[in-house]
């Protein structure tokens, strides 16, 4: 179970540097929020413990980053808005952040940039020179490099998000997801996440694939 008050501290070591010098509400009303969020009963994976994991992963990779708390900001936002059966969750997210942000006391350039970063989520593809970008892209499929086990109840977790969606369909869908992550010439951007992650996320993300084609184990 998630920590929720190690969270909220988590939230004002982003939320703080971040903010202008002028006297704002309260910052735990937007930690609440954001936690109430990431509480919803439709979730499986994208929940708060992808949430803290996030942080984690950037955590571990902040010397790559122009600016780690508006990294974090960002991992706070990214599926802060999550719906299985929508395409416009990052889109919907970097909303939330445009509004939420100001209003909590960070000024407009930082609250660009932490929407910029959400929508990047989509795609997960940062430009070469994108280092705020690339930490949160990391940090967001670091999950792909997991043991088998955290692997494997990664993969359960999202077949549970996605339990209206039928099994044949299911696999069609994400045979192609992972058909087009394995065709990047990378998935992580980061030195770290280069030389730690990026040979076992592709090792995983075969196993998957040749579970879902055809003759491979049922889909749970």
């Amino acid at each position: 179970m998630a920590d929720l008050d190690a969270l909220r501290s988590r939230w004002l070591r982003a939320l703080l540097p971040a903010r202008d010098g002028a006297c704002h509400p309260d910052p735990y009303r937007y930690a609440d929020e954001l936690l109430r969020r990431w509480s919803e009963p439709q979730r499986r994976y994208h929940t708060l413990a992808h949430l803290t994991a996030v942080l984690d992963h950037v955590d571990v990779l902040e010397e790559y980053a122009d600016n780690p708390d508006v990294v974090r900001l960002a991992a706070w936002f990214h599926d802060a808005v999550y719906l299985p059966d929508r395409s416009t969750n990052e889109e919907r997210s970097a909303r939330l952040a445009e509004r939420a942000l100001p209003e909590a006391g960070v000024p407009a350039e930082k609250t660009a940039e932490v929407a910029r970063l959400v929508r990047l989520t989509v795609t997960h593809a940062p430009a070469g020179d994108d280092r705020d970008g690339q930490v949160l892209c990391d940090a967001d499929l670091a999950v792909l490099a997991s043991p088998p086990s955290a692997y494997a109840a990664y993969t359960a977790a999202v077949r549970e998000e996605y339990h209206f969606v039928p099994n044949d369909a299911f696999r069609e869908g994400r045979a192609a997801v992972l058909r087009q992550l394995l065709g990047l010439p990378r998935l992580f951007h980061t030195p770290h996440g280069r030389r730690e992650w990026e040979a076992t996320a592709r090792y995983n993300l075969a196993g998957e694939l040749e579970m879902l084609s055809p003759g491979g184990a049922p889909a749970p």
